[in-house]
């Protein structure tokens, strides 16, 4: 059996898609999560073959949940669902080590085949985004810009973001500077836009 824990806030689709895995005989749901602290949780008690998650969760996004699980060199192979046809995304999963990125409105065998996928070794990746992936701009942010400019976006204040972060408000007013620099924007708010539009946030 191939064990997957799936992670996805809104519950109606978090029931969807169990219910589907549900009907496949060689794979077992053995937790759901709706948020990405909750599905790390799971990961580390529960040590699934898969974990299937959503990219935008309260308390901590796929693929920041990804990049942690790559950090802690868990076994767990990330299979990323989400509505965010963008390569800037993709990138980015890609390099935090997602195995599988597939769209929400994929037909329904498609998910049961990519877990099989990525539990053989292989990657499952949505052909309209593999080929997209070629062609997008790259993401100019590093990790820091990304983190400040999200919770800017957030409506968050230079010291609200500082409290949040543990760095100084000149320190948080710096990396703002940086990526709206970076993304030619005219300030915070156009910059989070243009980020998000993206696929970088």
């Amino acid at each position: 059996m191939i064990r997957v824990v799936l992670a996805e806030d809104q519950n109606l689709v978090l029931g969807a898609l169990a219910a589907l895995l549900k009907l496949e005989g060689d794979i077992d749901v053995v937790g759901q999560a709706r948020d990405g602290r909750e599905a790390l949780s799971l990961c580390e008690t529960l040590q699934p073959d898969i974990l299937m998650t959503d990219i935008e969760m309260p308390l901590m996004t796929g693929l920041e949940l990804a990049t942690v699980l790559a950090e802690r060199k868990s076994a767990v192979r990330v299979v990323i669902v989400t509505t965010f046809a963008r390569s800037g995304y993709l990138r980015r999963a890609l390099g935090a080590g997602v195995r599988g990125y597939l769209l929400k409105d994929a037909p329904a065998d498609t998910l049961a085949a990519a877990i099989r996928t990525v539990h053989g070794g292989g990657r499952a990746i949505a052909p309209e985004l593999a080929l997209e992936s070629w062609h997008g701009a790259q993401d100019p942010l590093n990790e820091r810009e990304r983190q400040v400019l999200r919770l800017a976006g957030e409506g968050k204040s230079s010291a609200d973001i500082a409290a949040t972060v543990h760095l100084s408000e000149g320190t948080v007013r710096n990396y703002l500077s940086e990526a709206i620099s970076k993304l030619n924007a005219s300030n915070r708010v156009e910059a989070y836009r243009l980020a998000r539009e993206a696929g970088w946030l």
